[in-house]
């Protein structure tokens, strides 16, 4: 089986679309849904729009004090606790909620950390791509069983930043010298091939994935920038005032992983990049524009990313097939 076409389908929606505009009369009653990062930027404003619709929202979080104050007064939110750069808080989380019994139709990976100071965890990995990648290849693989008896949608938080690098196959973990921007691009690199094989290896039992670029936004995943960085940037000035062109509200920069999450367009498909609410078009950039390089859903790349994964974190519910 081929993955789906990297090509628009004119979703009519777009880059100024919100999550709200994009549940417009959906009713998710019934559904549950995990969001990692739900607490914060648009991973709250995910968690706002699901519940609201009437899903269940489950977020699992590193700091549960804050995420107990940031989803104050949202129904149907339920917070536990995860660790994605600890695979045996990890493993804990998936274990409490399989013991629920319950079936997962949704799960949003949008957790995360971006241009970060060089961070070593576990055996040494490098922090993007143990936070970022293996903690989520992780915990969709332990939480395998509720997700195949929901027949889930499982979506994941990339970036246009994947246009600056592949995966470092001969240097994963950065081990002949850092550079932080690098080490984020390729994560998110990691976060499409990641829903590219996912969605092979799980169509059979009715699981889809998708990946996708939120857009610009500045939330708190540029905590470990320097304002003069972002002034640099062009991206704010220097009191840090937005004024970069082209950057989404969080509502906004929400839409497009709930789109990929519940739209009836996407039925049937699956394995493809998202952006502005649609599937994007290839791209052969490194300007971080619209569109997704090839080497982000190219299936071979996925399978041979996905064997890693599953061999440096010891979990992989599809082990034997290939």
């Amino acid at each position: 089986m081929t993955t789906t076409s990297q090509h628009k389908i004119g979703s009519g929606f777009g880059a100024s679309s919100t999550a709200a505009d994009v549940l417009a009369g959906a009713d998710l009653s019934g559904k549950l849904a995990i969001v990692t990062g739900g607490y914060s930027g648009i991973g709250l404003e995910t968690t706002r729009a699901l519940a609201g619709a009437g899903a269940q929202v489950v977020v699992p979080a590193r700091r549960r004090a804050t995420a107990a104050e940031a989803t104050a007064g949202i129904d149907r939110v339920e917070l536990d606790t995860v660790e994605l750069d600890d695979l045996g808080s990890v493993r804990a989380f998936a274990e409490r909620f399989l013991e629920s019994g319950r079936d997962i139709d949704i799960l949003i990976g949008g957790a995360g950390v971006m241009a970060c100071p060089e961070t070593r965890v576990g055996p040494g990995w490098e922090g993007h791509f143990a936070i970022n990648h293996l903690g989520h290849h992780a915990l969709v693989n332990l939480l395998w069983p509720a997700l195949a008896r929901g027949g889930a949608r499982v979506v994941a938080v990339s970036s246009a930043g994947h246009q600056i690098s592949g995966i470092r196959w001969d240097d994963v973990h950065f081990e002949r010298g850092y550079d932080k921007w690098l080490a984020y691009a390729q994560s998110k690199t990691a976060n499409a091939l990641f829903a590219a094989r996912l969605d092979v290896l799980g169509r059979d039992a009715g699981v889809r994935s998708f990946s996708l670029h939120p857009g610009a936004i500045l939330t708190p995943l540029q905590r470990h920038l320097r304002r003069s960085e972002m002034v640099a940037n062009g991206w704010v000035d220097a009191d840090g005032n937005l004024v970069a062109d082209g950057f989404k509200t969080p509502e906004q920069g929400a839409a497009t992983q709930v789109w990929a999450a519940t739209s009836p367009r996407l039925e049937g498909m699956g394995g493809a990049y998202c952006e502005d609410c649609d599937i994007a078009e290839p791209t052969e950039s490194t300007a971080m524009v619209a569109g997704v390089r090839d080497y982000a859903t190219d299936p071979e790349q996925a399978a041979r990313l996905w064997s890693l994964s599953a061999e440096l974190t010891g979990v992989d519910a599809f082990a034997g097939i290939r």
